[in-house]
């Protein structure tokens, strides 16, 4: 495979977040959302779970792309769970569900796993991997949980709750990849690539100093 061509990275994900995170690392991606089933997928273990949601992501995907002649194609799955007291928490059924986890998790800690596959479309390799983050979470009060669960974020995220948004301050500290709980490891990113033998750093764009304007490098 020349190494010569262009890179293309693929999202296969609907999170804001992982795009945002990927921007911030200054790597512009296309974005296709998978449509997978997640419930199709049923282990005890969080890190099995993660890491075949993420291969189903990304395998869907990339049944809707060809092999290009002009440039090299990367797809990226992510999936992520939180594991607490034995259990897999994935995104809250409804207001009530995310409520009664918030009040089991306060004043506690549990692990956020996030499983990464990459697809190399041309040719025809993968890496794939889980990063693992523990989470400590505040002792927030009831009306703090009530507000926050108001607002809806907890709902749309695994674990009910982001440190990148309004979730910020409930969370303590975190042991691990700030990254990970977010729901893409950029430092997982950069050792999957490398398996792949590409440099992190073929992905970065160019940003004007002062400037919106983006230029791909290569």
């Amino acid at each position: 495979m020349p190494k010569s061509l262009p890179l293309r990275l693929v999202l296969a994900s609907a999170s804001p977040a992982r795009r945002k995170i990927l921007q911030a690392a200054g790597i512009e991606t296309d974005v296709l959302v998978s449509g997978v089933d997640e419930s199709l997928v049923v282990t005890e273990r969080a890190e099995e779970l993660c890491l075949e949601l993420a291969r189903m992501k990304a395998q869907a995907v990339l049944t809707r792309l060809g092999p290009a002649d002009d440039q090299r194609t990367l797809v990226i799955g992510c999936d992520s769970v939180l594991a607490f007291d034995g259990e897999i928490l994935g995104k809250p059924t409804d207001a009530a569900d995310a409520t009664r986890r918030w009040k089991r998790m306060r004043g506690r800690s549990g692990v956020l796993h996030s499983g990464h596959c990459l697809i190399d479309v041309e040719a025809g390799r993968r890496a794939e991997a889980v990063a693992s983050t523990v989470v400590h979470f505040a002792d927030v009060s009831d009306d703090e949980i009530a507000t926050y669960v108001g607002t809806g974020e907890p709902l749309a995220v695994a674990g009910a709750f982001t440190i990148d948004g309004l979730g910020g301050p409930f969370v303590e500290r975190i042991e691990g990849d700030p990254s990970t709980v977010i729901g893409l490891s950029l430092p997982m990113l950069r050792r999957l690539l490398a398996e792949l033998e590409i440099p992190i750093t073929d992905l970065w764009t160019k940003i004007a100093p002062g400037s919106q304007t983006v230029e791909l490098l290569g």
